[in-house]
């Protein structure tokens, strides 16, 4: 039996995140894996989309700006250098124990790496800072590489862990992704996709979800972007049955 510890889309809100780490004893006070993370019998998942602060207040405070321009290159410049800074740190705890630290390739992590398309917020805010052709910079090479890497879904036996959905089109963000209006909206509209996938249980991010996680245990599906609610997803999986589920439930830290 395996316990899985997966956290909600990070969004630049890395004190969080160490915080949610260290609350469910997955890293210690250096920031390095614990006994329990480095034997495999923790297994932490983070959900995608570690980049992009989500609003300007984000930004500042990431920043120490008082008022953070997405249209000053000197800002944009800031925000960058404080995103590497902690994707180091986050790189170098994956690296400590990859067979026990998995994460998930977002939409926001792939538009640094394919700055095809300028992601942004229902309130005009730009994600433009890891974007030279709009005032940003290039990820650095490592990141970079380090990023690419990330898969776009983890499955053990028939539970699912993916940044937006089962569907095998939501793992793609092309520009037919972006003109869909399903993946902020199919686990309420259409739910019963995750069991026509043959899946037993799903674990998502990518839609914000304001009152803490959504657990759906009728349709077998977690909606876990809730790291602001300060909560967490805990599963208890036995990898050697075929259907390995034992219990799940959000914890707050």
């Amino acid at each position: 039996m395996r316990k899985f510890l997966a956290f909600g889309d990070v969004h630049a809100d890395f004190d969080t995140l160490w915080a949610a780490l260290r609350a469910a004893s997955c890293a210690d006070a250096n920031g390095q894996p614990t006994p329990p993370v480095q034997a495999g019998l923790y297994q932490v998942v983070l959900i995608g989309d570690l980049v992009h602060p989500k609003n300007d207040r984000e930004y500042s405070r990431l920043t120490g700006l008082p008022r953070f321009d997405p249209r000053n290159p000197d800002h944009l410049f800031l925000a960058a250098r404080e995103q590497v800074k902690h994707l180091e740190r986050l790189r170098d705890y994956q690296l400590a124990a990859p067979h026990a630290v998995h994460i998930i390739l977002g939409n926001h992590d792939d538009a640094v790496l394919n700055t095809t398309f300028v992601l942004g917020t229902s309130g005009g805010l730009v994600h433009t800072e890891f974007d030279p052709d709009h005032g940003g910079i290039l990820l650095p090479d490592h990141l970079k590489l380090w990023m690419q890497a990330f898969p776009r879904e983890l499955r053990v036996g028939n539970v699912q862990f993916a940044h937006v959905s089962p569907l095998p089109a939501h793992s793609h963000y092309d520009d037919l992704f972006y003109a869909d209006r399903s993946p902020k909206r199919w686990f309420r509209e259409t739910p019963e996709y995750v069991q026509m996938a043959g899946l037993g249980f799903g674990v998502y991010g990518h839609t914000q979800i304001e009152d803490g996680i959504l657990l759906d245990e009728t349709h077998g599906l977690a909606m876990i972007d809730a790291m602001h609610a300060r909560e967490y997803l805990e599963i208890m999986l036995n990898p050697e049955q075929p259907e390995p589920l034992i219990s799940v439930r959000a914890v707050p830290f």
